[in-house]
């Protein structure tokens, strides 16, 4: 099963290429130019089939980060995820930001995962639940009453400290390609089910 997945969520652009659990290539693509990463995902996306001698009519599968995270950038992969597998008839898969980073805890430690969500909060999951976003007292509190691992972002490391994803050279896209394979292994996978995880509400204008 040849799967093509991306995340243009976060603070750079994450794309791989798998062959069932096995990473074929992966790219990860930062600003350029004044323009966003997001801004290169079509052009990354038909560079890496042909470095792989493949068109889309090749792949099985799509799957894609779904938030939280970037605004502009959850829009954009989630709109190319669902306008790919619809036009090729592919099973298609949304991962969120919070799940794909809790994976860099290689701790025996219980995860946390807090993003900067602006506002005084953060993105929050503890344990794989998504707790939404909270204030950043609450993250205080949870942190002070349990043995945790915290995955973070720079800004937030600076109050909690923790693991930064930010500060490390971190695949993320290997990362949300495995997630996908074992989620297309466990369940039926459809288009119309990849959404963007707006946690809030999108900014006006």
């Amino acid at each position: 099963m040849k799967i093509l997945v991306f995340d243009t969520c976060l603070d750079k652009m994450y794309l791989a290429l798998a062959e069932d659990e096995n990473i074929l290539t992966s790219k990860i693509i930062t600003n350029k130019d004044n323009k966003y990463h997001s801004a290169f995902l079509i052009s990354t996306i038909k560079s890496m089939l042909k470095e792989n001698a493949l068109s889309p009519k090749d792949l099985d599968a799509i799957g894609t980060n779904i938030g939280p995270g970037s605004f502009t950038g959850i829009r954009a992969c989630t709109t190319v995820a669902r306008v790919m597998a619809q036009q090729l008839d592919l099973p298609a898969v949304g991962i969120s930001s919070l799940e794909i980073l809790e994976k860099l805890n290689d701790t025996q430690k219980q995860t946390i995962v807090a993003l900067d969500a602006r506002k005084n909060c953060a993105y929050l999951n503890v344990n794989g639940e998504i707790k939404g976003a909270v204030q950043l007292e609450e993250v205080t509190n949870i942190l002070n009453n349990g043995d945790y691992m915290l995955i973070t972002d720079n800004k937030l490391q600076s109050r909690f400290g923790g693991l930064s994803y930010q500060m490390g050279n971190y695949n993320l896209g290997e990362i949300l390609a495995k997630l996908v394979y074992e989620k297309l292994k466990s369940k039926h996978c459809d288009w119309h089910d990849v959404k963007p995880l707006y946690i809030q509400p999108p900014p006006m204008g």
